[in-house]
């Protein structure tokens, strides 16, 4: 019986790979969500973005926050894990996070990163879906729900 050994690198190299996303749920003391307006979508979203190679989903949190709207907070507990297949010019799954953000009573100390970002907004959550893409839009309402429950929502799509 012969075996053919592998060598880790190898093995590793020849693995399956997907992108990763991380947002931030920040709400008034209302229960409004705060939403940026990226300028190169049309679409509305929390702050978050693009994980980088080998980052943690909640260390990229707390950096796109920081970059996006210029507030240093670290991401607090899990509430959403959304696996979304590979569509169109994306080849790869991504796996975008939601962290819990915390409530924010003043707004005034919000930057925006005028290279990526056009204005901000609280939107009470009922009005959601008219400014979240739809596949944004069940995401954020389940990580609404995991903030209450305290369990932590997985969606597929």
């Amino acid at each position: 019986m012969t075996s053919t050994f592998i060598d880790p690198v190898s093995w590793y190299a020849s693995l399956p790979t997907l992108y990763g996303t991380a947002a931030a749920l920040i709400t008034s003391p209302d229960d409004e969500v705060l939403l940026v307006k990226p300028n190169y979508r049309d679409y509305w979203s929390l702050p978050g973005g693009i994980l980088e190679e080998a980052e943690a989903p909640e260390a990229g949190c707390a950096r796109e926050v920081l970059e996006e709207i210029g507030l240093d907070r670290p991401a607090g507990p899990l509430l959403a894990v959304h696996w979304i297949a590979p569509h169109g010019e994306r080849p790869k799954p991504l796996l975008a996070f939601i962290f819990d953000g915390g409530v924010l009573d003043d707004f005034s100390g919000i930057v925006l990163q005028e290279s990526e970002l056009d204005d901000f907004r609280l939107v009470p959550p009922s009005e959601l879906g008219a400014y979240l893409p739809p596949h944004m839009a069940p995401r954020v309402a389940g990580a609404l729900q995991a903030r209450e429950s305290g369990i932590p929502v997985y969606l597929s799509s």
